[in-house]
């Protein structure tokens, strides 16, 4: 039995998903707002001159502060159920399923929301580490719950939930920078769907 390690957006699915979440579950005047005072975190994200953890950062910290962990639940699942099935590529699809066919432990490991990931996920039969949002009473305090699942993050989650040298193989599939440190850990190595040595 090998492991597998995938990356979410734009490895599973098309392309980043965040932004799709945040028009489905963020309150419309919220959303309008946001779009205005968050342009110039989005254009500077977009210049190279913000990093994603930071945009990341600032989005949740505005779109869900003060959300009702509920009501996000409620959202995270219609999106996983109805969003997420349209944005997946048929290839990443196929190799989960020819992991999961050869016995293999696959996991999702994705700087993306516990929110809607869980749901998707647990409808697959896959494990997940992911970004989680913090909440307190109840409430969305619009700040992460430890790191974000990113660069060197997702190799130490990795690390600390699986015992690396019991696995005769293990596979990583990433695609992006942020995917580095994660696709280091593994012997098969595949980034945007070509093998590396």
């Amino acid at each position: 039995m090998n492991l597998a390690l995938f990356d979410f957006d734009g490895t599973i699915t098309t392309r980043e998903m965040m932004p799709d979440f945040m028009v489905a579950a963020v309150p419309p005047l919220r959303l309008a707002l946001g779009r205005v005072l968050l342009a110039p975190w989005v254009i500077g994200y977009k210049l190279g001159l913000v990093s994603g953890v930071t945009v990341r950062r600032v989005m949740v910290r505005f779109g869900f502060r003060g959300v009702s962990e509920a009501a996000l639940s409620q959202a995270g699942h219609r999106f996983a159920a109805e969003v997420l099935p349209g944005v997946l590529r048929p290839q990443a699809m196929e190799r989960i399923a020819w992991h999961k066919a050869q016995g293999d432990t696959v996991v999702v490991v994705s700087g993306a929301l516990d929110v809607y990931l869980a749901h998707w996920c647990r409808a697959h039969d896959l494990a997940l580490l992911c970004s989680v949002l913090e909440t307190r009473d109840g409430k969305l305090t619009g700040r992460y719950a430890g790191a974000q699942c990113v660069r060197a993050e997702k190799a130490r989650r990795v690390a600390e939930h699986y015992d690396l040298s019991r696995y005769p193989l293990v596979y990583a599939y990433g695609d992006t920078p942020e995917d580095e440190d994660l696709l280091a850990l593994a012997h098969r190595r595949y980034y945007r769907w070509q093998a590396r040595d």
